[in-house]
């Protein structure tokens, strides 16, 4: 049984560097980016689709479900870094780097608050894995990607978690402990872009 951990599709904001709001949808390219990756795991034996609430991360998953037959169920604790007040702000704009240690936004989610939400919703996935008898797909956000990598992940030979997981790029995990990664952040599907 493998998990299908999988970054959402390319949105206006990623395009133009900016801090996502949560309402953010796919931009055309980001939609035709999620056909691709439904067309790479139409065959993968995907049987249930988990999948953050938000709407970029929904119209990627909606464009699994139609492809796999599987069931598409939404949970919040698959939501990207809350980063609070810094949302919708260009990243040129920023005062210090968003992704350092102890980058702590106003009103949002500190790392150590966001590892531990991440924590929580691995739980949940290693939980709904258990009861699942094909693939699980989790389809989820850049952030949560590296940080499933840098806690939970054992991953094998020379690799190590990456900064950045590209849109739509997929890692494949063994679904059960010590979750390790046969696949990491591969976005083959697109070579074509």
């Amino acid at each position: 049984m493998k998990i299908f951990v999988i970054r959402h599709g390319e949105t206006p904001s990623n395009a133009a560097r900016i801090v996502q709001t949560p309402e953010t949808p796919l931009s055309a390219r980001g939609i035709e980016q999620a056909e691709r990756l439904a067309r790479r795991l139409e065959n993968s034996g995907i049987e249930q689709i988990l999948s953050s609430d938000l709407p970029r991360a929904m119209m990627t998953a909606q464009r699994l479900e139609i492809a796999t037959g599987a069931a598409v169920s939404h949970d919040p604790l698959l939501q990207e870094r809350n980063f609070g007040d810094v949302r919708g702000t260009a990243y040129s704009d920023l005062e210090g780097d968003l992704f350092a240690a102890d980058f702590s936004p106003p009103n949002g989610e500190s790392w150590a608050t966001f590892d531990a939400r991440v924590t929580r919703a691995w739980e949940f996935v290693a939980d709904v894995a258990t009861a699942t008898t094909g693939n699980l797909a989790v389809v989820t956000h850049g952030l949560v990607c590296v940080s499933l990598a840098r806690h939970h992940f054992s991953l094998r030979g020379d690799l190590v978690p990456p900064r950045h997981f590209e849109n739509t790029s997929v890692t494949i995990v063994d679904g059960t402990p010590p979750w390790v990664v046969a696949t990491l952040n591969c976005n083959a599907h697109l070579d074509a872009d």
